[in-house]
């Protein structure tokens, strides 16, 4: 060990003055071996280092996302520093536990030593003298941390009798508490307190009675409660909507963003065969952190709710008969050119590219046809919480990303509202409305007042006031089963990702679009991919020009640009 701690000298300003003023300050920690950078702000831990190297060390009560208790013991390791003048290397007589641990330029860590091993296997052997064996019927088996981390640190032989045990299982409220399989990593007590800002766990008793519970009057019920099921390392806590209905080896993840409000939270969408069984939070530190809220974790099964419109459906008197997609696209078309003014309206559930389409087809085609904007459906106010999470007023993806493409088109969309007026004025005689509304969002009289166009079509997911009245009724595709971009309350554009197939007899809103204006010899007759529309989008709207590239995992800042050209300004001002 202390021949490679040599081979480098501790790092000091005065010895860098020749690589620039960045490089510095910056600081060498050595983990195994591995010489790690740290910026001069950086507050790391030893966990958050050895990650940075690529070696991992184990832990149960630590989180990003929460304080440190240094509780579980599982990530203790080696620490020395090195003398400045000698550069020889001092270790500490005893282990100390890693998140607790600040790495400063000059620090060693040493995580693979037979004393670091012997320590993790004993904190195994201790976590599993009172924790029951009944992986089989746990939930968590195949993403517990309990059970990896004996494979791959505990002992291969167990020296404390099985004992016979009963899973005490407690209803705390939004989930279920499996009152044994608890390790007392109490990162679901920090989350209520730190985070919710709603305390309701707490630990109970004392020594090795201790538990996690709720008080009588005080259940685990607020709008964040299923992240503790997330933070839990073991199957202590449970989802009580996930509960026994799929083994996790199973499901298929694909990484979208949440619909429910602008807020636009990073999620996992968890398939298997094409149906939707967990919604789970995607890491995202500029949005949603390490949470959603339940809305978004609990709101899914309205993707697959048996009222779904499917197909395209044309009506004849007074019914409404399913025909073909392409034949509901060209009388769709006939319909809007035929009409003296005609207006699409575009809600704020739709795709970038979808709204994209929609107004480059009227462009090219018919300039006369208006564009307006679906209402946007609002609660209350911002909701935030004391941990900074935030879960938006606005009940809707993307009315920052349809508005800037509407904007961009025509200089002055309709509202809702103006739209509402002038149909009932006779100015404008057809219209489309582009919905995809996850809640009821339309009323019997708003769909009167539509009624009475000379034409009516609505794509839409569900049965309303309006598809009743509509003479051309078409079945969108919810979030996950299409591709494309959203912008949330914040300027940042997201990519979502198709996870399941869409119901049989149903097509995508940009697919279909896609068709539209292939029609019309406006592109040519390829697939529609979304990521390629986007492109295209970049060059052309300047509020997109930051999506010109690949779009990162945690998405981009639309205002990247903006920012960078008034600080140039501003500079030019100052010199």
């Amino acid at each position: 060990m202390e021949a490679w701690a040599k081979e480098r000298p501790l790092a000091r300003q005065s010895d860098n003055l020749n690589v620039g003023w960045e490089r510095s300050f910056m600081g060498i920690v050595i983990v195994d071996g591995k010489e790690v950078e740290i910026g001069p702000h950086e507050r790391l831990n030893g966990i958050q280092v050895a990650a940075r190297a690529g070696i991992e060390i184990p832990h149960y009560c630590w989180h990003p996302g929460l304080s440190v208790v240094a509780s579980c013991r599982m990530c203790l390791v080696e620490v020395g520093t090195r003398d400045p003048e000698t550069g020889q290397i001092v270790m500490l007589p005893k282990l100390v536990p890693a998140c607790n641990t600040l790495a400063k330029d000059g620090m060693v860590f040493v995580t693979n030593s037979e004393k670091v091993a012997h320590a993790r296997a004993m904190v195994e052997e201790d976590l599993l003298l009172r924790h029951p064996i009944d992986c089989p019927i746990c939930d968590k088996a195949g993403e517990c941390r309990l059970q990896d981390y004996h494979f791959k640190y505990g002992q291969s032989e167990r020296r404390a009798e099985l004992q016979p045990f009963s899973s005490r299982k407690r209803d705390i409220g939004d989930v279920t508490l499996f009152v044994d399989r608890c390790i007392m990593c109490t990162r679901c007590v920090r989350f209520t307190r730190e985070i919710t800002g709603t305390s309701e766990l707490l630990v109970v008793n004392r020594g090795a009675h201790e538990e996690i519970d709720v008080l009588p009057e005080l259940p685990l019920n607020n709008k964040l409660s299923g992240n503790v099921v997330d933070l839990c390392p073991v199957g202590a806590l449970a989802d009580k909507d996930f509960l026994y209905k799929q083994r996790v080896w199973f499901l298929r993840r694909q990484p979208s963003v949440c619909p429910h409000c602008a807020t636009g939270c990073s999620i996992w969408v968890e398939e298997n065969q094409d149906r939707i069984y967990r919604i789970k939070p995607r890491e995202n530190l500029a949005v949603n952190q390490w949470w959603i809220c339940n809305d978004g974790r609990y709101g899914y099964p309205f993707v697959h709710h048996p009222q779904r419109l499917r197909g395209a459906w044309k009506r004849q008197r007074e019914n409404l008969l399913q025909v073909d997609w392409s034949a509901a696209l060209h009388w769709m078309t006939d319909k809007l050119l035929q009409a003296k003014r005609p207006a699409v309206c575009l809600s704020p559930f739709l795709t970038n590219e979808e709204a994209y389409l929609v107004c480059h087809w009227i462009k090219v085609n018919e300039s006369r046809i208006v564009v307006s904007l679906g209402p946007i459906p609002r609660e209350g106010e911002n909701e935030r919480f004391p941990g900074g999470f935030v879960i938006s007023a606005e009940k809707c993806p993307n009315r920052l990303g349809v508005e800037g493409v509407a904007y961009w088109f025509q200089e002055s969309p309709l509202s809702f509202e103006r739209l509402l007026a002038e149909v009932e004025s006779g100015e404008i005689d057809a219209v489309v409305v582009l919905g995809g509304y996850i809640k009821p969002w339309i009323n019997p009289e708003q769909a009167e007042l539509l009624r009475r166009a000379k034409f009516l079509a609505l794509a839409d997911l569900f049965p309303s006031p309006l598809s009743s009245k509509a003479d051309l009724v078409l079945g969108m595709t919810a979030f996950a089963e299409h591709e494309g971009s959203y912008v949330n309350r914040q300027h940042r554009l997201q990519w979502l990702t198709r996870a399941i197939r869409p119901p049989l007899g149903s097509r995508s809103l940009g697919d279909l679009l896609w068709q539209w204006n292939v029609m019309t010899g406006l592109y040519k007759p390829r697939p529609y991919r979304a990521r390629e529309i986007l492109r295209v989008m970049a060059q052309d709207i300047p509020y997109f020009s930051a999506a010109m590239g690949e779009i990162p995992e945690h998405g981009v800042d639309l205002r990247v640009n903006q920012l960078a050209e008034h600080g140039a300004s501003s500079e030019q001002q100052t010199t």
